[in-house]
């Protein structure tokens, strides 16, 4: 009879235990629920067609290869400009 106390605060101990460890395990899938739906919202910000990193990306690569290619064009009227007004200063 003297083993029952031991087995009965045993028991209530493992008990308590097993309580914390259950709480945990939640406490941990409610944690993983938060990042599954963090990384889904991270995703959709980068690999949105739309508005999306890369759209972002993709636009200001466009823009910046027309920009460059306007700037240029300029440059070279601007150069056209100047050759001509000198050429028609010298030979006038």
């Amino acid at each position: 009879m003297s083993s029952t106390p031991i087995n009965n605060e045993f028991v209530l101990d493992l008990t308590r235990k097993l309580d914390k460890l259950c709480n945990s395990i939640e406490s941990m899938k409610e944690r993983q629920d938060e990042m599954v739906e963090n990384v889904a919202k991270i995703k959709e910000a980068v690999y949105n067609p739309d508005e999306g990193l890369y759209a972002r990306i993709r636009a200001l690569e466009s823009w910046k290869s027309t920009s460059s290619k306007m700037l240029w064009t300029l440059f070279t009227a601007l150069v056209g400009l100047a050759s001509a007004f000198i050429l028609r200063t010298m030979g006038g």
